[in-house]
């Protein structure tokens, strides 16, 4: 009896015949490296909120997904010569071995905070040897907008380009909201405020990192108390037979605070 193939091996010649110029897939086939890359993104925010909901199921279905793209690029790669999937598997095997030395070398064990350094340490040298000639080369420009002024921050912290105290940035903060303050007194233009308000957002995500605090995280969270809040407000007024675009501000008002002094009731375990 012949031995089944491999998921992985089944899962790349079903890759192959989707392209197949053929008898693939049309959708498929018309698609590029650009076109895919939507969907890449959206893939990961899916595996993470099913983390988020602690679904297994969900995460492995996620997974899968996440995985058939890479097995998609690699595709691609393959048709016009330049990589293939056992050369992603290949690069990315051996710069986990290299950036583990400690496991995988000579080099002793380590804490978690010296491993962390010296990951940082081996990654500035594969930038440098590849050409970069800044110390913020490699932070990808496609970011969360967020997570990308966390990185630049963090890398331009490393060569001491940084504040030494939270209340200095405190101090930025309150200069940028005054700069914004009179942009709008001034009655400036779109681009001039959309410029000091990234000025201000930038700042925040300033004293985030000085707080040890993931940014992209602690807007989650007021994310999610807003989006509860305000469905209280609505069953509020459902209950009282209106809707918000009919209530008052000060009725939604009442509705948000008894929202907001309920989820501290439940948080003092009262």
């Amino acid at each position: 009896m012949p031995t089944p193939p491999r998921p992985i091996d089944r899962l790349l010649d079903i890759m192959t015949t989707l392209r197949h110029p053929e008898r693939g897939c049309p959708w498929d086939r018309e698609q590029t490296f650009a076109t895919i890359a939507p969907y890449t993104v959206e893939e990961a925010y899916e595996v993470a909120d099913a983390i988020d909901h602690n679904d297994m199921a969900a995460l492995k279905d996620e997974l899968g997904d996440l995985l058939f793209q890479v097995v998609f690029y690699a595709q691609m790669a393959r048709e016009t010569g330049v990589f293939d999937f056992d050369a992603i598997a290949e690069a990315i095997a051996d710069k986990m071995v290299r950036r583990h030395p400690h496991v995988f070398g000579e080099d002793g064990i380590r804490d978690a905070e010296a491993q962390t350094a010296a990951w940082e340490a081996t990654k500035a040298g594969e930038r440098a040897a590849k050409g970069a000639d800044s110390v913020l080369d490699g932070i990808a420009r496609t970011l969360p907008p967020l997570t990308r002024a966390l990185k630049l921050q963090k890398r331009a912290a490393r060569v001491g380009f940084d504040w030494a105290e939270p209340a200095q940035v405190i101090d930025k903060i309150n200069e940028e909201l005054a700069e914004l303050q009179a942009e709008i007194g001034a009655d400036a233009g779109i681009e001039r405020l959309e410029d000091e308000m990234g000025d201000l957002l930038f700042a925040c995500v300033n004293l985030s990192r000085k707080l040890n605090i993931d940014p992209e995280r602690a807007l989650k969270r007021t994310n999610g108390k807003f989006d509860r809040r305000f469905r209280h407000v609505e069953a509020g007024l459902r209950a009282a037979g209106t809707t918000p675009d009919q209530a008052s501000l000060e009725a939604m008002e009442a509705l948000w605070v008894a929202a907001k002094t309920g989820e501290r009731t439940k948080g003092s375990g009262e």
